[in-house]
């Protein structure tokens, strides 16, 4: 894990190893900062944010691996709460829709990721590779809070 990051208020910014270990700690981190931002862990929006979370930095890992390169993990929170998952590998995008054999083992992760997201999308990166993104509501509509 590189060291570096940056929190403000509603930013959180943290770049970590392209590993499996890597992908764990990017989740595990993201509810933590979810839960200090006032979205309690367990609640449904955190276990919403977790499964993108995991979906992005499991697809950076696997799809996304350069070697020697990391890959970055930005939350941003304000009406929404916007995920972008970022690695090295700007020519594989990901593949979130078509038809799926019924035995299949792989490919739903995005489809997961489309049904609780309120928009997702991959843009290219700055430089070198890519930023796959996620929008989410992070408050109760209604009461206007968590």
């Amino acid at each position: 894990m590189n060291p570096q990051s940056a929190v403000t208020a509603t930013e959180f910014v943290q770049r970590f190893s392209s590993t499996r270990r890597g992908a764990r700690l990017a989740r595990w981190l993201a509810v933590q900062q979810l839960d200090a931002w006032g979205i309690p862990y367990g609640s449904p929006r955190s276990d919403a944010a977790a499964l993108v979370v995991a979906e992005f930095a499991a697809n950076a890992v696997t799809h996304g691996h350069v070697p020697g390169r990391d890959f970055e993990l930005r939350l941003t929170l304000g009406e929404l709460l916007r995920i972008e998952v970022s690695d090295a590998r700007g020519e594989k995008e990901p593949v979130g829709s078509g038809p799926l054999a019924e035995d299949a083992e792989c490919g739903r992760g995005l489809l997961l990721v489309a049904a609780v997201a309120v928009a997702w999308g991959v843009k290219a990166r700055p430089g070198v590779g890519k930023v796959v993104w996620a929008e989410l509501h992070a408050w109760d509509q209604e009461e206007g809070a968590v």
